[in-house]
């Protein structure tokens, strides 16, 4: 008589466990990191200046596709937003709602003096920081920063990443799209 071993329970809440374990092993998590990293896809507000400063940086001159970073229109294929100078209260309204649209994990830089602290614009009574209305990632202090400033904040956006890490809420939700 052969002798063999039975598993008893569900198989789809044995996967679901086991997809669970190998995301925090750290080799898989060093992987997830270092892909999106490198898949830093932005959709930019231009509010002022500071838009030009971008278009010249993803230009063939400083080409920061180089370093996995590719433009795009639409808030929901995008998980970086730049905020570009300055943030109006209506302006904020709008970049939130962009935040909230973009997919997960979600990643933000702030651009330029205005967006940083109001500029030149800085008592002003309809001026908002882009810490107030989400959580920034990198500065970029200038009026405006040059293409190279947004390149070297794209680098420092992924060495975060690679170091850091993605956060625990990052995963969580990661999690979510597993189980389905």
């Amino acid at each position: 008589m052969e002798r063999g071993v039975v598993f008893v329970g569900d198989i789809n809440i044995f996967i679901r466990r086991l997809v669970r374990s190998l995301v925090e092993k750290k080799p898989i998590r060093d992987l997830i990191d270092w892909a999106v990293a490198y898949s830093l896809w932005p959709v930019h507000l231009m509010t002022s200046c500071c838009g030009v400063e971008l278009a010249g940086g993803y230009s063939p001159r400083y080409d920061l596709e180089r370093y996995g970073s590719l433009p795009f229109v639409s808030p929901r294929q995008t998980n970086l937003i730049i905020i570009e100078g300055t943030l109006t209260r209506k302006m904020a309204r709008v970049a939130r709602i962009t935040w909230e649209q973009m997919a997960d994990p979600k990643f933000v830089i702030a651009m330029g003096a205005c967006a940083i602290d109001g500029g030149l614009f800085w008592n002003s009574f309809n001026i908002v920081r882009a810490n107030e209305v989400m959580p920034v990632d990198v500065y970029i202090p200038g009026c405006p920063p040059r293409p190279e400033a947004l390149a070297s904040a794209i680098l420092a956006l992924q060495d975060k990443i690679r170091k850091v890490g993605i956060k625990r809420e990052d995963i969580e939700i990661l999690r979510k799209y597993v189980e389905k």
